[in-house]
């Protein structure tokens, strides 16, 4: 049966010599895997782009119960990104945020309401004009309340961890914050920051472990 939704690419896996696996989080039915034939190729690089990381769609999509993988029927690009792919700062955060999604999101309840906020959140990141390096940071504490976890003080964030009574009033703050507020830290101070909120999410996310793309982050993030 075809349904239309929205979705964002998480990623994709080749499949056969011109096929591909494309994983993505539709407002309709959570976390969906799509098999996509005959996109690999010279001639296919504007299809393919269609399926890269964080790509934000609209779609129909066939949809059976149960199926482990399906096909799309009809596609398109609901934001092409126009600063993301050419800022470093914002290319970086974007590379960090999907290893964190694609390590977070698995339950399809709220489906919906999850769909929308990352897509949203992706489309602020690319219009973000300043603020941009601590975008990461709210990104995180916002993503926790649609995963159930959100915490609501900075104890319950810290998790008994020491932290600088500066490094707490910056932390209140971003529990309130939006994309565009400024806050104003030290690279010292956000590092510190951003490993209590992984430190966070390792506690909450079943097999979090390791963040491979956090040391490109932190190299261009000051």
């Amino acid at each position: 049966m075809l349904h239309k939704t929205q979705g964002i690419v998480f990623r994709l896996t080749n499949y056969s010599e011109t096929s591909i696996i494309v994983t993505i989080f539709t407002g309709a039915f959570g976390l969906q895997s799509y098999i996509v034939n005959g996109v690999r190729g010279k001639s296919k690089k504007t299809t393919l782009a269609l399926y890269q990381p964080l790509t934000l769609l609209d779609l129909v999509v066939y949809h059976k119960e149960n199926a482990s993988i399906l096909r799309i029927k009809d596609v398109k690009c609901v934001h092409p990104y126009q600063h993301i792919p050419h800022d470093f700062k914002k290319s970086a955060i974007a590379l960090f945020l999907n290893e964190v999604i694609n390590k977070t999101v698995k339950e399809q309840t709220h489906a919906h309401e999850l769909c929308e906020f990352l897509i949203q959140s992706f489309i602020s990141l690319d219009w973000l004009e300043k603020n941009i390096e601590n975008f990461h940071l709210i990104f995180l504490i916002r993503l926790s309340q649609h995963l159930g976890f959100r915490p609501t003080s900075v104890n319950e964030l810290s998790g008994g961890w020491v932290t600088s009574d500066e490094e707490e009033k910056i932390i209140s703050a971003l529990l309130v914050s939006g994309y565009s507020s400024t806050i104003i830290m030290s690279r010292v101070q956000r590092k510190n920051i951003l490993d209590i909120l992984l430190r966070f999410y390792a506690v909450h996310s079943e097999n979090f472990g390791e963040v491979k793309s956090l040391s490109v982050l932190r190299e261009i993030i000051q």
